[in-house]
């Protein structure tokens, strides 16, 4: 999915947002944003989102020196997370169909967002989407691809929302490759952060390679495309991810909550809504002989 004109808002007060936790220098503040209006104006439209959003916070942490501007909120919301572990294993456990609610719980997990959804309460907003009909419903082939598969790669999103995918991991009963940023963009979990989730007791933690808010698949590693290839189930979380990878023909699953109307539009959805869908571009092998879930 390309930028849009109206992604341009966000950039900016992303970047604001984002110095104003990183220095309170109001002089620098302005260095910042004065820079990253120069760069928007020079941008190619031929950009993901998390292309462009990977150049603006460079260029926050270049001016202020801090990497991880957003460390202890993410340490925060992990502990938030983990705080709710235990009711949430309960209703997953007592629901007519494990893994759906598993699913539901997964998307849940991805309100817990600094960039699109900075104003968002866990709480309230899980049980929301707990209850919340999906707009796209593809839970049919979903469970029919994990039927076949052997290699599952799990696209990670976010801090605290790592807590939200483990209960989902452990019901995918197969081995699952979990990866997450190079280094710290936004709240995007790192390896720490999915370690502190406790992601490394259910599955194998790697890095794409990128430090860039989603998979741009020409920033990430040789060793994370090799992995990427080789799946044949692939779980893609969140809108940063989705943004770079709508156009694949992988057999690939998008988990997440349409925060913004870009997306929205995009997806073909209205914004607030919560999608269980198929890439548009990849055709399954239909086998006859599978009954459907």
């Amino acid at each position: 999915m390309k930028a849009h004109v109206d992604c341009y808002p966000c950039f900016i007060n992303q970047a604001l947002k984002t110095s104003k936790i990183a220095t309170s220098d109001q002089k620098k503040i302005h260095e910042i944003l004065s820079e990253v209006g120069r760069y928007l104006l020079q941008i190619s439209f031929d950009a993901t989102p998390p292309e462009i959003s990977r150049e603006i916070y460079g260029i926050i942490s270049r001016k202020t020196g801090v990497e991880d501007p957003y460390r202890r909120i993410k340490e925060e919301c992990t502990q938030q997370a983990i705080s709710l572990y235990p009711r949430l294993e309960k209703r997953i456990d007592s629901s007519d169909d494990p893994l759906l609610t598993a699913l539901r719980v997964s998307i849940a997990g991805n309100v817990m967002d600094f960039g699109a959804n900075a104003g968002f309460d866990l709480t309230e907003d899980i049980e929301t989407i707990l209850s919340q009909e999906f707009a796209i419903d593809h839970y049919s082939e979903f469970s029919r691809a994990l039927r076949k598969a052997k290699k599952i790669l799990f696209l990670a999103d976010n801090a605290g929302e790592t807590v939200f995918d483990r209960p989902l991991v452990e019901r995918l009963k197969r081995p699952v490759v979990y990866a997450v940023r190079e280094k710290p963009i936004i709240n995007d979990a790192v390896y720490e952060d999915a370690l502190q989730a406790g992601m490394g007791d259910v599955a194998e933690i790697i890095s794409s390679g990128s430090d860039a808010a989603g998979t741009p698949l020409n920033l990430c590693s040789q060793e994370f495309l090799n992995v990427y290839c080789a799946s044949d189930l692939i779980l893609s979380k969140g809108q940063g991810n989705y943004e770079c990878l709508s156009e694949e023909k992988r057999p690939l699953f998008f988990l997440l909550k349409a925060k913004c109307s870009v997306v929205a539009r995009d997806i073909g959805v209205q914004e607030g809504s919560i999608v269980l869908m198929k890439a548009k571009r990849w055709t399954p092998i239909i086998d006859v002989n599978t009954p459907a879930a």
